[in-house]
């Protein structure tokens, strides 16, 4: 490609744990991720998938290697840096994360907070995205009144309503039946595209790997294509 990767990752390794706990995770990554690219990492559990995750999303610290995110080098980066970093990601758990005393609008405008957007502004963008996902009439439910499909579309709304370069997305349909995943996978999909998105996946999910531009799979801290 003639893009320069928004993600680029190389030689890094990680340990965890100290003294007769001490294990290494990750072993000498490569790893180049262009714009707009969808990439599902695979592999079993306890392979290091999340790890990678959390070090590329500046919720870890890298201990070594190099591992640029938007042009921005992780290795040796400040606390303050750090959190500028994360502001420029969307970020898509399993367990959802919403705040269960705030409506579905609410949730998706904390994410506009730092943005420095009038009042009428967030209300507009949060309403806008939550329509794209299919929820413009569930704006003032809560949490708990949405089934786990919906809420993951919250989560959804919610990554993407700052239109963010990066999106990290750890087991986004394992709490999910096959026609709620599938449903969830194509909208993360479909607002990527239009977005022009980067998209890193993380999943077990043999039934989404169709939308991926690249599979790669991580078995033993190690990645293979």
């Amino acid at each position: 490609m003639n893009q320069s990767p928004i993600i680029s990752v190389q030689n890094l390794s990680h340990t965890i744990g100290q003294g007769s706990q001490h294990k290494q995770v990750l072993f000498n990554i490569d790893l180049t991720i262009y714009p707009g690219e969808i990439i599902l990492l695979s592999g079993p559990s306890g392979s290091g998938k999340t790890t990678l995750l959390t070090l590329i999303s500046g919720l870890r610290s890298c201990q070594s290697g190099s591992l640029k995110v938007l042009d921005f080098q992780l290795l040796g980066s400040s606390r303050q840096q750090m959190i500028a970093l994360r502001r420029e990601i969307g970020y898509i758990f399993q367990s959802h994360n919403l705040i269960r005393s705030l409506t579905v609008l609410q949730n998706v405008q904390m994410a506009l907070e730092t943005r420095h957007l009038s009042a009428n502004r967030r209300d507009a963008e949060a309403v806008n995205i939550l329509e794209s996902v299919g929820l413009k009439s569930w704006i003032n439910s809560y949490p708990d009144d949405l089934s786990g499909g919906q809420k993951q579309r919250v989560a959804i709304a919610r990554a993407l309503v700052r239109h963010p370069k990066i999106v990290l997305a750890d087991e986004p349909t394992a709490s999910l039946d096959s026609k709620s995943g599938r449903q969830v996978v194509t909208l993360i999909q479909q607002l990527a595209r239009e977005q022009n998105c980067t998209i890193l996946m993380v999943t077990h999910d043999n039934r989404v790997l169709d939308i991926a531009d690249r599979i790669i799979h991580m078995e033993d801290g190690r990645l293979s294509s």
